[in-house]
Order: structure tokens, then sequence, then C-alpha cells
């Protein structure tokens, strides 16, 4: 079973889950191209045996009966059961509780090959309304605080399967990030602090492309709400893609805490791995970035974009 221990320094909890060091990883670092045992079958590939025995959460078929998406239960799960957070003390200082909640995989493509950023309208229309239906289903199950959705594309960015697919995971507590996030909303005296700086750019020089959607929760959004960040997302990524190659990534969703009201700005963080987190950003919580903001989004606008 997966616990929660809290850092006492700094009053987040930190996951402890020991049944994920017995996975096998078949995505080898992307320098190498090679996978470790590229004779094992992928278990989210439709032909795979292993497949067919996970019964899917959500599932959007062809007309051919054909599996496009699917959400099924991660077979080594962070988080796990219906208990509510009970915290209770391990001696004098040390706090703990049970990891419960819910920790799923979506499968956004059959295709083996496919990335996130190839996508058409209409599949990653499909993805976002996946999406905002799991977090509806975890915003109705009581002991999930805070849904979290993850995209993690290559070896260095933590994925361990090649396929493409991500993950949703639904937690007990609301994380530390996002308590910040909403403080720094409720700091903000002059409206929305999203909405107010791209206002602000009047010259548009931090920008890349744009679009008019986003509200306070991702389940509140209209579907075509949805579609447009998802397209926006996915166009980032091509000029990602065009500027710096298949690079690896993290994607995430932040959206309002379930039951949270106030002034949030659903939206999502897409980190590139450029570069490797050191000694400084880690003890210092300040990180170092080798280009500056308006530089990079000249890049990445310059960027030649295939359709």
């Amino acid at each position: 079973m997966s616990q929660l221990r809290l850092n006492l320094l700094t009053g987040r909890w930190v996951t402890v889950v020991p049944s994920r060091a017995q996975r096998t990883s078949d995505f080898a670092p992307r320098a190498q191209k090679v996978e470790n045992d590229p004779d094992r079958e992928c278990p989210f590939c439709p032909d795979s045996a292993h497949s067919h025995a996970d019964v899917p959460l959500l599932e959007n078929v062809d007309a051919a009966g054909n599996w496009q998406l699917r959400v099924i239960a991660n077979r080594y799960p962070a988080f796990e059961g219906d208990e509510s957070l009970a915290v209770r003390n391990l001696g004098p200082v040390h706090v703990m509780a049970e990891a419960s909640g819910t920790h799923e995989v979506f499968v956004y493509s059959p295709d083996h090959e496919v990335r996130l950023d190839q996508l058409s309208d209409a599949q990653i229309s499909q993805l976002m309304a996946a999406l905002k239906t799991r977090f509806i289903a975890h915003a109705n199950t009581p002991n999930i605080r805070y849904t979290q959705a993850i995209v993690n594309h290559g070896r260095e960015a933590g994925a361990s399967l090649a396929h493409p697919h991500g993950q949703l995971l639904g937690l007990p507590f609301v994380p530390g990030e996002i308590l910040e996030e909403e403080r720094a909303f409720e700091r903000f005296k002059g409206g929305c602090i999203v909405c107010t700086t791209t206002e602000a750019e009047s010259n548009n020089e931090r920008f890349v492309l744009e679009n008019d959607h986003a509200m306070e929760h991702l389940t509140d959004s209209s579907d075509e709400a949805l579609t447009g960040v998802g397209i926006a997302v996915r166009d980032a990524l091509k000029h990602l893609v065009a500027t710096l190659g298949d690079i690896a990534f993290n994607l995430v969703f932040h959206t309002a805490p379930s039951h949270h009201e106030g002034t949030y700005h659903w939206h999502a963080h897409l980190f590139p791995k450029l570069t490797t987190t050191a000694g400084f950003e880690r003890g210092t919580g300040v990180m170092i970035n080798i280009i500056a903001p308006e530089f990079a989004a000249d890049a990445l606008r310059s960027a030649a974009v295939n359709a």
C-alpha cells in the first residue's frame, strides 16, 4: 500500500510507492533510440493480449468497433483506495497517511508511433472530452480532493512505456503547488492574473500562439473551449518539435480543486526537458533559464510548422 509522508520543512506531502520499484521499463533514453526489450509486447497496443485484460474505465470506439482512446486502471498505482485522508503520527515528529485515491492511464491513440503533436483536431477533441469525463467522475468520488492529469513523453521526462499515453491521479489532498497558485490568484486584485498577463502583452513578444478559451474549473468548460485548449497545446508542441526535434517533455493540467470556489483560471504547463535540474535549483527552488522568454517565443514563432 502506498503511503503519504509529510515533509516537515515544507508542509508538503511526499508519496512513498514501493510497488513502482517492480515496474519493468521498455522506454530507453531517447538518445539511444532503443528499448530495453524490443521483443516485449506493448500492453497498450490493440493487438496485445495483455491490453484486453484491462477493463476500461472509459473507452471510445470507431464505427468498426475498434477502440480509439481508453482509460484503464494503472497496474502500479501511486494512489489507491477509497479511504478519506486520515493523518497519524509515527512517533514525536513523523507524520503519515494512506495514499488513497485513484491512478489511471489514458491511452490516447491505438497507434504505437504517433506523437501528441501529430493528433488531428478530432483526436484532440476526443482526448480533452475524455479528460473532462474522468475529472467529473473523480469530483464525485468522496475521498478525492484534486485530480492531476499529466503526459510524460520520453525517458528523460519519466515515461516508462513508449506507447503514447498520459496519467490521471485522483489525490486525497490538494497539492501545495495548486494551493500556491490559488493564493496568487487571490492576492492579485486586478482580476484574473492569467487574463491580465495576456492583456498586458501589447506587442505579443512573449506569445507563440493564442485563442480565447479556459475558465476556473476544467469540468465547467464547454466542448469548444476544451478542444481549443487542447489544440493550443498540440500546436505549441508542433512549434517545439519544429525548433528542437522530438524532445522529451512533461505536460500537466492545473485546474481549481473540485470543491474550491474563487478566482482561478485553469491552464496547462508544458515543460520541455532541455537541461538537468541541478544542485542550485534543488537547493533553492530558483530555476535557471538559459534563454529569455522573449527570445524563446521568437524562435518558436519563426519555426516552420507542418500542418
